[in-house]
Order: structure tokens, then sequence, then C-alpha cells
């Protein structure tokens, strides 16, 4: 499927299958939008991100729009879908050369085949009248989740003045606002959202939708005033090594665990991106070698974080279950077995959906999820962590795998202690 993101005034491209109108709430008849509110927020607040910058987000938000509108019913295997998508840039030339990176990265980051082209004209919206540069010393990522609310309380500690960067959720926006006020009540909290409305009924698949919140930070990134006085910006985005690595529990879960946003091959790839691109921003994920139990024990002010942890949100089907965690996709699984390790009640907001997870039916042992990380304890137990790994890390990828590897190990342990206490078998 071609699909194209261009400014609401710019000519359709032939052959295109549908259009989206970025960064503008057009609603002209048969096309999607993407981005609209984004830069009235910025203005608003008297920040004016680098044109380079709003370029590498229209690309992510590009990607996104793309990713919500192309059904996967419609692949041959039912997930992995040929993806063409055209972006109107601001410098067609120079992003012509990262094409087979940002190809790279997002069929790392989606599990799809995607085909990239730019095109001029795109949009750099109008800055404020009157910039006001921030006076905050790095931008850290927070989604309302556990492990990026202990990236910034461990960051404030560390002496950092955060912008805090959200990218707006359904259900996760009230508590990202909390965390902010409560971790660096002094700094801004910017909070986004792609806001992609398809021209046809959404996917809903949201496998790419995380290069946005890269973008948002990006934009952030070249709005402080070290940025504009030639500093390089630390992007932080704190994420517990064992999902980060996205091994597949089982055979028939490839690339599928959680996301893969994190990940450091794909990190490394949009860090060549921002860096030919000489945006002075370094992404970087403090966490990459630590588990989530890990992560909750390390945390430098255990106050905060026991006020505000039951607060947060791993939940991988948050909105299915009516804004509470369902207790037994992988994420919610690895959060349980995390404060089980932490040794502090475990009182996350209205509880588990499904928290019997040793009850013998669909609905809890026999979940797909629940049998797939049953499944991975007894073959490491059995035959070892490599046994698990199999081909998922390599050199290539990652460099030196001992690290990764140990973290995966490690992270297995901690679940075989949960479905132990739980009666899974």
């Amino acid at each position: 499927m071609r699909i194209a993101c261009l400014p609401s005034a710019a000519p359709g491209l032939p052959g295109t299958d549908h259009r989206f109108d970025l960064y503008t709430n057009s609603r002209l008849n048969e096309r999607g939008r993407v981005g609209d509110l984004v830069p009235g927020r910025l203005r608003r607040l008297g920040l004016a991100p680098s044109a380079m910058a709003w370029d590498f987000t229209s690309i992510a938000m590009a990607a996104v729009a793309a990713d919500e509108t192309v059904p996967r019913g419609r692949s041959s295997d039912g997930w992995t879908r040929e993806i063409a998508l055209t972006v109107a840039v601001g410098d067609p030339g120079f992003w012509s050369t990262q094409a087979d990176r940002m190809i790279e990265a997002l069929c790392f980051l989606s599990g799809d085949i995607w085909n990239l082209e730019f095109v001029g004209g795109g949009v750099i919206p109008v800055p404020p009248r009157q910039a006001r540069p921030r006076q905050e010393d790095m931008v850290c990522l927070l989604s309302g989740g556990m492990d990026s609310l202990i990236g910034a309380i461990d960051a404030v500690h560390e002496g950092k003045s955060p912008l805090l960067v959200s990218q707006m959720a359904k259900g996760d926006t009230a508590s990202q606002a909390r965390f902010a006020s409560m971790i660096a009540s002094a700094s801004l909290h910017l909070q986004l959202n792609h806001h992609a409305r398809p021209p046809i009924v959404s996917e809903r698949s949201q496998r790419a939708r995380s290069i946005a919140f890269l973008g948002f930070g990006v934009l952030a990134a070249t709005c402080l005033q070290s940025h504009r006085d030639g500093a390089t910006v630390e992007l932080r985005i704190p994420e517990n090594g064992f999902i980060s690595q996205n091994v597949p529990l089982t055979p028939l879960r490839m690339g599928t665990l959680s996301t893969r946003t994190t990940h450091p091959h794909y990190l490394r790839l949009v860090q060549s991106v921002l860096d030919d691109a000489q945006l002075r921003v370094t992404l970087h994920n403090p966490y990459d070698h630590t588990t989530k139990d890990e992560m909750l024990t390390g945390c430098a002010d255990q106050g905060l974080l026991t006020q505000l942890v039951d607060e947060s949100t791993s939940c991988g089907r948050f909105s299915r279950t009516g804004y509470r965690h369902c207790g037994r996709c992988v994420p919610c699984q690895v959060r349980r077995a995390s404060y089980l390790a932490w040794g502090r009640p475990d009182h996350t907001r209205n509880g588990y959906k499904y928290a019997s997870l040793g009850q013998n039916d669909a609905r809890h042992t026999r979940f797909d999820d629940v049998r797939s990380v049953a499944m991975a304890i007894e073959t490491v137990r059995r035959h070892g962590v490599e046994a698990l790994i199999g081909g998922a890390m390599n050199t290539e990828l990652l460099g030196n795998v001992a690290p990764y590897r140990r973290v995966v190990e490690r992270g297995i342990a901690e679940l075989a202690v949960l479905h132990a206490g739980l009666g899974v078998s």
C-alpha cells in the first residue's frame, strides 16, 4: 500500500492509496491527518525547534500514520505488510541519503517491509513571534510507565534538570502530569500526541507509534538554550533491558514480545541518522543491562518511587481492559515479577483484571502470553538461556552480547519466581 504524508496545500501524488495532511486539521474528504496539534502547542509555549528536527518528526509522524492505515489482515502471513511511504520534508536531498537507514530502523521496529521516498515542500511550522529557549539541561521521556518514572526520578537525583516529554495516551495523561509535578516541578512538562486520523478504519497495530515519541523528544531537545549554544543534548529513554531485548519467548512469537523502541540496534540506527543530520541529540537508555526489578531496587529516591509507582502503567492491553492492568500480558507479568523481587507490596491502581494466573483455564494459565512465558521459563530451566535466545542476539546487532544475555537470564528468573508463587505450570 502506498501512503503519502504532505502539506495540505500540496498536490496529490499519482499512485497513492491514501493521503495524509501533516500538521494541519484540514479534514478534507478522503484524506487523513497527523500531528495537527503539535505546532500550536509548541508555539504557545514559545518553543522553536530546528528545521531538521521538524523534518525528522515529519518522518516519524508519517510512519505512525502509515502504521495505523495499512491493515495487517491483508498481508500474506497476517502480520508483515509492504508499505511504500512518501514524506514531504524541507531537505529531501539530505533525507534521501538516510533512506536506507531509516528503512532498516522501521523494518526492525514494526516487523514490516518499508520503502521510503522524500519530496520537497515539507512543513516547517511557523515559529512563535518570540522564541523562549528552555533552561533545562536534558530531555527525558515520561510515558506514565514504571520505567520512565524511575528514569525521571534518577535524572533529578543525578543533579539534572530534565525537560519531561510525554506522548499522551488515554488513561495515562493525568498520571504523566502528576509524575512530572512531583519529580521536577520547576521543569517544563511537554505533553504531545501524534493524533493520527486515518481516512479509513484504523489498523490499530501501533507497532511504529513509538517513533513519534522519539520525534517529540528531538523537537524538545533543539529548544533548549544549551542546544542553541552549540551543546549536544541527552535524550534519555528509560526502559529495562529485558523488555528492550524483545527476545521471542517461543518460536511462534518472533519479535512480538513488546516493543523494540529501546532495542540497542534500533537506537543506534536512529542515532546515526540524527548524527548525520547534525541534530546534536544523543539517545541514551541507562538501563539496557538492567531488569525491571533492578530498576526498582536501584531507584535513587525510594520514598518518592513508593509514593507514585502504583499509579504507573505497564499493561499492553490497558485500554482494552477498561484502563485497568490485565495482569496476564507479558508487560504485566514482568511488572508483577518486579514488584515481587523488589519486596514491596503491589498495590497497582485498581489491581489486575486477571490476577489468578494459576487458574487452569483459557483466561489464565492457558492464555497465550502466560503460556509463552511458562514455556520460556521451562526452556531456560531445561536447556539454559542460550536455547531461548537462539539467533535473537548476535554481535552484529549488539556488539558484546554477554551483558544483554545476562539481563534476559535474570529477567526470566524473576518471571519464574512469579509463576511459581501463582501456581502456573
